[in-house]
């Protein structure tokens, strides 16, 4: 049996191919279950996100030939239309492909934790179809296990790379209590929601979302039980606002110096932290200047974010290192299991004997014969029986000089 985990993802393929490829979650069960009809595929799962779409099967075939007609059946492809783009592992390479995969070490951003998270819906996909046995449904235990290893042993995770999550992070450093705050966003793209997402996690106590078309910022605000404002009402509630992050594609400045004036005599002179992630800036430069605003730009992050990556490649390095000792726990285990056949047919022998011998050894007591006698009968014919086929077949080996077998002995019978 082989495991084989195939797939695409943002190195090999653009997004119009890898759209094609993706798998829903409400798709994902459906899709499984068909999969695992398919001959030679004995378990299964599908990781699917914006970034890849891999399988990981458990099958007796060696070569993927069967997963890939089922695909392009599937998704209604040709399979010249997307096996350009494929990438394959199989068996150790599979297994170590799945751990830096959940570590983060194959993402986009270096080390990001969103895709252990999707590792395990994944996961729970197919033991709900169905299509996890012993042999899958361990390695990815042994997946999630090598994912916390590297997160508790290593920096990976520690360190923001993205300007949303490095403008949240300085946030706290400047404030005791988010939960005592009020953001307000100047945007509604990309950028901003991820700070928005970044603040609510981080517990802030009110997010304001202020955007040109109002209906864009209502509907980014009911996601983190926000309030909506238009550009227009910016001067009647900048004075709300402990924590200013903007991001729009304005060419000129949304806020000036004169607003930020106003804002802070009404505040009392409570400072603004601002942080100003639009190219051109959103925010007046000589804002800086006042004595109750402090100000950062998009510049003043990114040292601190490239300071961050080297940091997390230095522990990238330190996680490979983990993950090379957890790809051979998890192959030693699964060559353990070559051995659970001979194991159990050796106890089965062992416990016939065992049955015939006491068998007899209860007749004889029954027929009144001395119990003493009896109990060192059925010693003796236990010591024999046991020993009878292995000495057999040593005195065999030691004829044939087959040393190799005769050394293998003394090191399983620890003589």
């Amino acid at each position: 049996m082989t495991y084989i985990a195939l797939g695409i993802n943002y190195n090999t393929a653009p997004v119009s191919i890898r759209e094609q490829l993706a798998y829903p979650a409400e798709m994902l069960k459906t899709s499984l279950e068909s999969l695992h009809t398919t001959r030679d595929i004995t378990e299964a799962a599908i990781l699917s996100t914006c970034n890849r779409t891999e399988f990981y099967y458990h099958t007796s075939a060696d070569n993927p030939n069967k997963l890939i007609e089922w695909i392009a059946d599937d998704k209604s492809l040709a399979p010249k239309d997307f096996t350009p783009y494929l990438y394959t592992h199989k068996d150790s390479h599979s297994i170590r492909h799945m751990f830096r995969v959940a570590c983060g070490l194959d993402s986009m951003v270096l080390g990001e934790p969103q895709i252990l998270g999707q590792m395990k819906t994944a996961y729970q996909a197919a033991s709900e179809a169905g299509t996890l046995g012993k042999n899958l449904g361990k390695l990815f235990q042994h997946t999630f296990s090598a994912a916390k290893k590297v997160r508790s042993d290593t920096a990976i995770g520690s360190s923001p790379v993205s300007v949303a999550f490095a403008a949240v992070q300085l946030a706290q450093q400047i404030f005791n209590k988010l939960s005592e705050q009020t953001a307000l966003l100047i945007g509604a793209g990309e950028t901003i929601e991820l700070t928005a997402r970044h603040l609510s996690q981080h517990g802030v106590g009110r997010i304001i979302i202020a955007n040109r078309t109002y209906d864009k910022a209502h509907t980014l605000a009911s996601q983190f039980n926000g309030y909506a404002i238009a550009l227009s009402e910016l001067p009647s509630h900048l004075a709300e606002a402990d924590i200013v992050v903007s991001s729009t594609a304005s060419q000129l400045p949304i806020l000036g110096k004169g607003m930020l004036e106003s804002a802070i005599k009404t505040r009392k002179h409570k400072p603004i932290f601002m942080v100003d992630l639009a190219v051109p800036r959103d925010i007046e430069s000589e804002a800086g200047d006042l004595p109750d605003i402090y100000l950062y730009t998009v510049d003043d992050l990114q040292n601190t974010i490239n300071e961050n990556i080297a940091s997390r490649q230095r522990a990238a390095e330190q996680a490979e290192e983990i993950i090379d000792t957890e790809v051979e726990h998890f192959l030693s285990w699964l060559r353990a299991q070559g051995a659970l056949t001979t194991i159990r047919d050796y106890r089965a022998q062992a416990e016939q004997i065992r049955d015939e011998a006491l068998n007899k050894a209860l007749s004889q007591l029954k027929n009144d014969a001395d119990s003493e006698e009896v109990v060192k009968r059925l010693a003796h014919t236990l010591t024999n029986k046991l020993i009878h086929t292995p000495s057999a077949q040593l005195r065999e080996a030691g004829a044939n000089e087959r040393h190799d077998i005769i050394a293998g002995a003394r090191e399983l019978f620890k003589l």
